[in-house]
Formats: structure tokens, sequence, C-alpha cells
């Protein structure tokens, strides 16, 4: 069977090779996977089964059921500082098919966006389906990651038609602050540009730092597409359940596209959608003291590694460290961290050029596997 040479540009997740090679080992720790290390909040269960008791088992309308996307529209004008209805809200089977409907809808074959870097690497698969360019755009150490527009704008060309953000960052942690955000809203506007605003990570803040939607920005609703989850907020990975804000005819374009896709969302995810947004968000708070605590540990325990360095992140749950002083590439001491005492990590090259010279690490993990894996490391790496 002759297969599509698209499949050519799709790179394979840097994460899932590290999957594969921990498969031959048994007694595993995983730091690499961003699962939350919590079962979805009971409240939630309890309204996507009653959903599902009470005949919510058919198709409902491709941009999602209306009291969701009502609930959802609240939320994004009393959390994030928009001025939305309904009708600039829509729902998909998670952030990832919110993206790559936004892919198909603003690119066309041949154009550039900018995706600064270190990034969550299916980015590049969403653009390389539309036929686009992701050109990338370095993120420093030195800066905490955060997206530079004097830096983004040294990239932008004649063919640029976009910028992706994401803030709370991942692999980095890094939470881009208001300033900056301003500086590359002026950017867009100088230059007619789009943003594509990833969020997932919005509720997992840390210390003082303060998330800030790019698209309440003043004149920037217009050219910004917000792209959020339920997954990481609300431990929600396995619900599938994402969502879309943007100009309405954006949000009619991409209703199109997930058309033939997808069709809708199951009914009773939605469901429970709406009970994680209109219920006591306690959850989320002791999730996010929880994250902290993890933190704390984590990167304390890191910097006493020998050849490792961590700044503290700021956000979402990850922690990026830089191993340069071990001597050896980030995928040879991904490797060897596996091999020599089964801890799984992920290269910084996972997540684009800049990432070389790093690992992620999760600190979604049980505070009991991080301890555990912190000890193996000293013993393979040594302490300082």
């Amino acid at each position: 069977m002759r297969l599509s040479d698209r499949l050519d540009r799709l790179p394979v997740s840097g994460i899932r090779k590290m999957f594969s090679l921990a498969e031959k080992y048994d007694d595993t720790i995983n730091l690499c996977i961003g699962e939350p290390g919590f079962d979805t909040p009971s409240h939630i269960i309890e309204k996507g089964c009653w959903a599902l008791q009470n005949g919510y088992t058919k198709y409902v309308a491709n941009a999602g059921i209306m009291p969701l996307r009502e609930a959802l529209a609240d939320k994004m004008n009393c959390d994030n500082g928009f001025n939305v209805k309904a009708e600039n809200i829509m729902v998909n089977f998670g952030a990832g098919q919110a993206l790559m409907e936004t892919m198909q809808v603003i690119l066309n074959p041949g154009d550039d966006i900018l995706v600064p870097n270190p990034c969550f690497s299916n980015y590049f698969g969403y653009i390389a389906l539309a036929g686009a360019n992701a050109i990338t755009v370095p993120t420093y150490e030195k800066d905490h990651f955060h997206i530079k527009a004097e830096i983004l704008e040294k990239y932008i060309t004649e063919k640029t038609k976009a910028i992706f953000i994401n803030t709370p960052c991942n692999p980095t942690g890094a939470v881009t602050p208001l300033e900056d955000l301003e500086k590359i809203a002026e950017l867009a506007k100088k230059y007619d540009l789009i943003i594509v605003s990833d969020e997932p990570y919005e509720k997992i803040i840390f210390d003082n730092n303060k998330h800030v939607s790019i698209g309440s920005l003043p004149g920037m609703f217009e050219r910004t597409i917000t792209v959020n989850s339920f997954s990481k907020t609300y431990a929600m990975t396995g619900w599938r359940l994402g969502y879309a804000v943007a100009p309405a005819e954006v949000i009619k374009a991409m209703i199109q596209v997930q058309g033939p896709l997808t069709a809708n969302v199951t009914a009773a995810m939605q469901f429970g959608g709406i009970a994680a947004l209109t219920e006591s968000q306690s959850c989320v708070n002791e999730m996010v003291q929880e994250y902290l605590k993890r933190r704390n540990i984590l990167v304390k325990g890191l910097n006493e590694i020998k050849g490792i360095s961590c700044l503290m992140p700021e956000g979402a749950f990850y922690a990026f460290a830089n191993i340069q002083d071990v001597g050896m590439s980030a995928k040879d001491v991904a490797i060897k961290l596996l091999d020599e005492v089964q801890v799984v990590t992920t290269p910084g090259d996972a997540f684009g050029p800049a990432g070389e010279g790093f690992l992620r690490f999760s600190f979604a993990a049980s505070e009991d596997n991080i301890v555990a894996a912190l000890e193996r490391m000293k013993n393979c790496l040594g302490e300082k």
C-alpha cells in the first residue's frame, strides 16, 4: 500500500519514544508524561454518569451543547477578562483538536507561523498537516524562558501569518508576564498577525505569578484564537474535552472543519464540563497546592544532583532542568537514567532545537515517586 507523503512531515513524539524504550523495564518511575496525578473529582464524574443515564447518548450540535458554551463564555468573561457570548465558543475533542482545526482555518500551504521554542511537540504536527511551516524562535533560560517580542520580530518575514503563544508553558513552566504579552500584542498589530494562544495550564500557577490571556488585551480579541482544555485543571485528560474562543466567523470556520472530522464531542462528557465550571473550584485549589508541594521537592532535589541545575517553574507541572554540565546530550542523559536506574524523563530536544541541554521532569507524579526518583538519580549521577 502506497501511503501519503504527508507522513514524512509529521514528527514522532519524543515523549512516546521514551515510553517505548521504558517498556522493557518493570520497575520504572515515570516523570515523563503530563498526566495529572489525581482522579477526576467525583461531582464531575457523577454529572457525566447522570447524562448517560438520562438519555444523552446521541448526536448533539457540532459546536457543543449550548449550556456548556454559555458556561464557557461566562468563565472567559469572569476569569479571563473577555467579553464573549456562546457564538464565540466551540467545544472540541481536547485542546489538540482545537489547535489542529485552528491551523486548518488560518494557515495556507507555505505560510509561516512562529513557534517559541522549547514547546509542546505536537504543535509541529498540527502545522505540518496544514502544509505550513513552523519557524522555531528560541526562548532562553536567562529570561526564565519568557517569550520576548524583540526576538520574535527578528523572525518575521512577508510569509509570517501567525504566532503561537503557550503560557503557562509546556515544557518550561514559564508564565509569560503581562509586559511581555503587551509587547507581543503590539507586534501582532504592527505586522497584522494572528495569535494562537494555548492556555490549558492557566489555573496551575505558583508564587506571585499571574496568568493573562493575550486575547483579553485591548484590540487583540479580533486577531486571537484562545485554546483551552479541562484536562489539566480538572484532571480530565481521558474525557477529551477542550474548547476554542475566537471571533464568531472563526468559530464558524472551525465548525465547518470539525463536522467531517468528528461531528461533536460526546454529550455526556460535555455535561461533566458544565459541572466542572459551575460547581465548587476547591478541587482545583487543592490540586494546585499539592503540585506546589511536589514542585518544591523536585526542584530542590534536582539542584542537589551533580551536573543538574533547575529554575523554579512558575506554572504548569513541569521542571525544565539544565543538564549541560553532565557532559552528555539530553537524549543520552535520559537513556542513561532509564537504563541504569529506570527513571523515565523526556530529553529537551523532543520539544525543539532550543531544548537541547535540558530534561523535562513532570511533577504531576506522586510525591513518593518523585522522592524515589530523585534518590535513584543521585545514585546514578552523584550528589553535588
